[in-house]
């Protein structure tokens, strides 16, 4: 019989089992038919169930029906018990869901292969080395020249591809009225042709399109192209305007392919020849990839690269004839390195590399506490089935075969419980990348569910069968039939086994609550710290034009946007405080060379302190003549950093870079926040928003914002009517974006919000399941010992001695679990203190909190096993013992 039919006959037994019983019967009449007596060929032939049960051993795959049955006991097992069951069953979707969608976000963001040809052959430059605020940086923008210098060098060993970062820009396909927003990126000519990629529509960019003087192309995304356009062909050969440029339609992208910047799904794919700042030697738009040649090794091309940078840099380098000597030094010696990036290379993979795996590392130690519930489950019901798996050994039963049933029974709320996790994770992973970037800049992650996500799910599920099943499994194994037929067992043993996993669970549990504490702690501190202005009603319209401006006519419009209904001051400035936008130099007093640390740089028109809220010490404001350079106002730490906290008003000082530039401090405010909320103060100055070049004329401006604030409590009422109200007063502005202030620091805060959020939700969950831990073995025990307790309370112990008598074991080995935790989290904690902010893994309150937590749900579990214990009837109790 072939091995397929069988397997089939272990799913049709009833079938098979006639198909036997009429064989063996046919056996019999052909006997009879013979002229032997009835009753003698029924003796010769034997006993017809061992003939049937030989004759179905050889029919079938023992152990694969041995393992049927015990799926089809397990399973009425599972429906008897239905409250203890769906307890551990949900429990457990919840751990295998969270640990899905972590490793569904894990995998999209920092291990999925880009879908290119060899992305194992796919690396990223970056450099390592000395910011010039003298704090470790590593960075990975590069000059544009020097990615060509580096790829012409490089060319029989590796292909180069510039990679500009993403921007979030003013595209317009008709009027300028039509002008919308999409993500863009410039990108070398030849990089859809190294990476394998063809057109879905069509062509795409080649090394020709890339040259300069080309005429300007552009190539859509195919996400882009089905969203904006409807999947439309006639597409092709469209214009758009992105800037002052006109950019032609040429083809649409591979459906697989959204760009290299991970976490961004790029719209518009443009020439990097068509950067503002390709050709600029001061400037680093641009990321590079590597894109390595089989066969060639990785260190003797860093090297060659790394000597062409440095080459290059060292020649920008005698230009910097204003900066600290040890400036130069330091920022000559920086490190190159080369990285591999299968999977893009993006700011939101640094960012969210650490947090993603905190965050992972939370969800496995949930895990880990309902697999110990779980396994204290089937521990207790493994001792109550003492007796069934005694006479199950008594009837021939191995060993094996005992830990294959329980196994079994385990496997079946691992599997239900993953299908119920599976949903979670499917709603659960695309609601944190929800809550990564704020509304206006959301991360785009690829989060399909492909053989990748199902082969984790499998192997946690088989992982969490044995890792909850296996003990219980061995233990139920072991049983003595004698001793058990007699109820002669010793339960002090599964107590042992049981009271362990409790000191496990508060272990994992003190851990969570630990970190979620220091999470938690982190957000509070860091979002209420001061700011140092007032972000209440501030509307921040980041306003552009077709071409440069005279500050005149900036000035025009802000003068009549005051007059709106509503409004109640207007203010301009180059870009808005806690934007992450900085301008920095280095200062020269006195006349002397350049000195540390580098001084911040905003341009503010007249007003702009009033409308911020921004509280002016010393000196004036700006007025309407002022320019820069010249006039120049500063904050308090400004004057603490250069001139020792002395009376700077009429003190002057020069800017270094690209020349010395004077300017005159006419007043002194108080420090404010500058570009993020983590920085310690920096020194700035403000400067008039109007400004004058090399030749001493007024200098136009394309960009700025204008800061508006409200008279009602919500700025948002008045945003469209703003919006429309700036390019009626002069037809060349255009409102690029708009948004609060207060926005902009609840961005600051994204990383940590969402942190705290989950953190504290994985805590609640953890100490939900350490409790119900707590109360299932408190109230085994109590079942368990109800004769002893029964002749305590017949003898006179008090209440309180049965109380410590019920208590005492568990809540040992809560302190046990509770330092074992304390330990764990000093050691581990180390690997993601830069996630904290002013906050210590050392400080009491975050010892203490979870402590107390852990102590009150031991306390809410042990309650109703305490009263159960002191309300046992003891002439009941010894009767039926």
């Amino acid at each position: 019989m072939s091995l397929w039919s069988r397997i089939a006959n272990v799913f049709h037994a009833d079938r098979l089992h006639r198909e036997i019983d009429e064989e063996l019967q046919s056996h019999i009449d052909e006997a009879i038919e013979q002229g032997r007596d009835p009753a003698e060929a029924r003796r010769a032939f034997g006993s017809l169930l061992r003939q049937r049960e030989e004759t179905r051993d050889m029919r079938l795959v023992a152990w694969l029906d041995s393992l049927r049955a015990d799926a089809i006991f397990g399973w009425r097992r599972l429906r008897k018990s239905k409250v203890t069951s769906a307890a551990a069953i949900l429990s457990l979707a919840l751990a295998i869901g969270a640990c899905t969608a972590a490793f569904r976000l894990i995998d999209a963001l920092l291990l999925r292969p880009l879908r290119i040809a060899h992305p194992e052959r796919l690396y990223a430059l970056s450099r390592h080395g000395v910011g010039l605020d003298g704090k470790p940086s590593s960075y990975d923008s590069w000059a544009g020249p020097v990615v060509h210098l580096m790829r012409a060098a490089a060319n029989d060993q590796a292909e180069l591809i510039e990679v500009s970062y993403w921007e979030r820009s003013d595209l317009t396909y008709g009027s300028d009225e039509e002008m919308e927003k999409g993500y863009l990126q410039y990108v070398s000519g030849w990089m859809f042709g190294s990476f394998g990629l063809r057109p879905a529509l069509g062509r795409l960019m080649t090394g020709d399109d890339d040259k300069s003087g080309a005429r300007p192309v552009a190539v859509l995304s195919y996400d882009y192209w089905s969203r904006r356009f409807a999947r439309d062909p006639k597409v092709i050969g469209r214009t758009l305007h992105q800037g002052s440029n006109l950019y032609e339609i040429i083809g649409v992208g591979p459906e697989s392919f959204t760009g290299t910047e991970t976490g961004t799904m790029v719209d518009v794919f443009f020439p990097a020849m068509m950067h503002p700042s390709a050709n600029r030697k001061d400037s680093t738009p641009f990321r590079t990839l590597v894109l390595v040649n089989p066969g060639v090794p990785v260190e003797p091309l860093r090297q060659k690269l790394a000597a062409i940078s440095r080459a290059f840099e060292e020649e920008r380098a005698k230009g910097f004839t204003d900066m600290p000597k040890a400036k130069i030094a330091s920022y000559l010696n920086e490190a190159i390195s080369i990285d591999r990036a299968a999977a893009g290379s993006s700011n939101l993979q640094k960012d969210y590399m650490q947090p993603l795996m905190a965050l992972g590392t939370l969800v496995a130690l949930v895990l880990l506490i309902a697999c110990a519930n779980v396994a204290n489950l089937m521990t207790a019901q493994a001792t109550a089935r003492a007796r069934e798996m005694a006479l199950r050994v008594s009837i021939g039963a191995g060993r094996w075969r005992l830990v294959q049933l329980v196994l079994v029974e385990s496997a079946w709320i691992a599997i239900l419980a993953a299908a119920i996790g599976a949903a979670f994770a499917w709603w659960a992973a695309p609601f944190v990348v929800r809550m990564i970037n704020p509304p206006d800049n959301p991360a785009r992650l690829a989060l399909p569910a492909d053989w990748r996500i199902l082969a984790f799910a499998s192997a946690l599920t088989l992982g969490v069968t044995f890792l909850f099943g296996l003990v219980p499994a061995l233990r139920a194994s072991s049983v003595k039939p004698a001793s058990a037929l007699k109820g002669g067992e010793d339960p002090h043993s599964r107590r042992r086994l049981m009271h362990a996993l409790i000191a496990a669970q508060v272990a994992f549990c003190f851990l969570v609550l630990f970190v979620a504490g220091l999470f938690v702690a982190t957000f509070e501190r860091l979002s209420h710290r001061p700011i140092g202005f007032s972000a209440d009603r501030l509307l921040l319209l980041d306003t552009v034009t077709a071409h440069a401006q005279q500050p005149a006519y900036w000035n025009e419009v802000a003068d009549r946007l005051r007059a709106v209904p509503g409004v109640e001051t207007v203010a301009l400035a180059g870009w808005p405080l806690l934007s992450g936008y900085q301008s920095n130099n280095f200062l020269s007093l006195n006349g002397g060379p350049p000195i540390e640390p580098l001084a911040f740089f905003l341009n503010v028109s007249p007003g702009w302190l009033e409308t911020m809220k921004i509280p002016l010490i010393d000196g004036r404001d700006f007025r309407a003549d002022d320019v820069d350079p010249g006039a120049v106002i500063v904050n308090e730490t400004f004057v603490k950093t250069f001139f020792n906290g002395e009376n700077a008003i009429g003190k002057s000082f020069y800017r270094t870079y690209p020349r010395r530039i004077p300017s005159t401090i006419v007043g002194v405010v108080r420090d404010s926040r500058y570009n993020g909320m983590r920085e310690r103060t920096k020194p700035v100055a403000y400067l008039p928003f109007r400004r004058n070049d090399a030749k001493g004329d007024l200098q136009p401006t394309r960009s700025a914002t204008i800061i508006v604030r409200t008279a009602g409590a919500n700025p948002l009422t008045l945003a469209s009517l703003l919006r429309r109200e700036v390019p009626r007063i002069r037809s060349e502005f255009r409102v690029s974006n708009l948004h609060t202030q207060q926005e902009l620091i609840d961005a600051q805060t994204v990383r940590e919000r969402l942190l705290a959020m989950l953190a504290l939700f994985f805590a609640a969950v953890a100490l939900l399941l350490a409790g119900i831990g707590l109360y299932g073995v408190l109230n085994y025990s109590v079942v368990q010992r109800r004769r002893e307790i029964g002749i305590r309370l017949a003898i006179g112990a008090p209440a309180s001695g049965i109380a410590r008598l019920v208590t005492v074991d568990v809540f040992s080995m809560v302190l046990a679990g509770a330092l074992i935790g304390v330990a764990i989290g000093m050691a581990s904690v180390r690997t993601v203190e830069t996630l904290f902010y002013q906050v210590k893994a050392t400080d009491a309150g975050m010892l203490l909190l979870p402590a107390l937590s852990l102590f009150a749900a031991a306390v809410l579990a042990s309650l109703p096993a305490v009263l159960q214990a002191v309300r046992i009837d003891p002439v009941n109790t010894l009767r039926s013992e």
